[in-house]
């Protein structure tokens, strides 16, 4: 018979699971995933396409319900889990049912930074993380003449004030740092994707400190106050800083958690029938919260349920997207340093950057805007460790000058 496996969290990291597990092992499993939103599992990369106007919430949906239905998998969603009776082996649900496991996955994904600012509970707050959030959003971007201040200029941040113009709001993007994406570009980049992003009609503000959000005798957002005194108006303020792992099940069980839920390189968790991945997983003292990562644990683990050997050794981190419609791109070490070189290709009127990190020979690390054709090749490149001596001459101009000048 087949074994009772639970999957809890139903989206990227979840669906990719089951679409690994029904090419190794199908039938293996009687499997089973909750979710606690009511929706199939979505894309939530393409949630700034939804909040544009550009795709509707059915066009991020990443399989109809026919799929999940042909590979033999119950889908219960819409009701939370609420605990984890590790001792007879049940998740509870909010509703008081109680589901068996032999094995169970967490893939509780991760909450959005909430700041500890003065004025969050007003009407008008937000955060940017899930289809409630773009509903919420889009109906406030429905009221004519709305104003937006999107907090944050990292992906999601950039995300939701890109999403937010494009769906005709006044949008100001207010960020802590001294460029946008700080953590995956460098500053050329950085300047490249701001004159991109302002192109789209978002004001950008950088080195801006938020302070408190504002409001009026009705408890509605009236602005953002920034440190340095100035108040930047506004009906609606969207905080999107980050997110941290959803590790609340597991700790309540008394799984082992630490920033995200602690697992060992075959992805279990200190209860050896638990295993976790995606954001909310924590592996080697590092949580990832990209997509990727998520995708190389779904693999591994759909592995060792089908009963091969398989173990996750950690990702290489990249990014590869697109953020206000121009491609962007960086893997590996882009912050440079002692013993690296640097080789780089800029064209201004064509908006293309590329910045490639060297070190002993070898390619470290990668930064594209523009044109990231030849993202993934560099990525290649950096996991293989491959030795670039012979080829650094044409690099910069990507595998296809790399073989013709071979």
């Amino acid at each position: 018979m087949s074994e009772p496996l639970l999957v809890i969290g139903n989206g990227m990291a979840a669906a990719k699971l089951c679409e690994e597990l029904s090419q190794r092992a199908l039938g293996r499993h009687a499997v089973a995933v909750i979710g606690a939103e009511p929706h199939l599992a979505y894309n939530r990369v393409l949630l700034s396409e939804v909040l544009a106007g550009h795709m509707t919430a059915a066009d991020a949906q990443m399989k109809p319900a026919s799929w999940w239905r042909d590979r033999g998998v119950t889908l219960q969603y819409g009701t939370p889990a609420a605990a984890i009776d590790r001792a007879q082996r049940e998740v509870v649900l909010a509703d008081g049912r109680r589901l068996p496991y032999a094995r169970l996955v967490l893939a509780t994904g991760s909450h959005p930074i909430r700041l500890p600012l003065p004025g969050m509970d007003l009407d008008g707050v937000h955060t940017f993380r899930d289809l409630k959030d773009v509903e919420a959003l889009l109906a406030a971007a429905a009221v004519p003449g709305t104003r937006a201040v999107v907090i944050g200029g990292g992906l999601l941040g950039l995300e939701a004030a890109v999403g937010l113009a494009g769906a005709g709001v006044k949008t100001s993007l207010v960020h802590l740092m001294d460029r946008l994406m700080e953590r995956q570009l460098d500053p050329a980049a950085a300047g490249f994707l701001r004159r991109a992003v302002e192109g789209k009609g978002v004001e950008v503000l950088l080195q801006a400190a938020s302070d408190a959000i504002e409001g009026d005798e009705q408890g509605r957002v009236t602005g953002l106050r920034l440190k340095d005194g100035r108040v930047v108006e506004a009906d609606l303020v969207v905080v999107a800083c980050g997110v941290i792992p959803n590790a609340d099940l597991a700790r309540a069980a008394g799984l082992e958690v630490k920033r995200g839920i602690v697992v060992d390189d075959t992805l279990a968790t200190s209860d050896p029938a638990i295993c976790a991945l995606g954001e909310c997983a924590e592996h080697r003292g590092i949580a990832y919260g990209l997509v990727a990562p998520a995708y190389e644990q779904a693999r591994v683990l759909a592995r060792r349920l089908a009963g091969e050997e398989a173990r996750y050794d950690g990702s290489v981190v990249a990014t590869n997207l697109k953020v206000s419609g121009v491609p962007v791109f960086s893997a590996g070490d882009v912050t440079g340093g002692e013993g690296t070189e640097d080789i780089v290709l800029t064209d201004r009127g064509l908006g293309v950057y590329r910045r490639l990190i060297v070190k002993d020979g070898l390619l470290a690390g990668a930064v594209l805007f523009g044109d990231t054709a030849d993202g993934l090749f560099y990525l290649d490149l950096i996991t293989q460790r491959t030795p670039i001596t012979a080829m650094r001459a044409d690099l910069a101009f990507g595998r296809d000058a790399i073989a013709a000048a071979a």
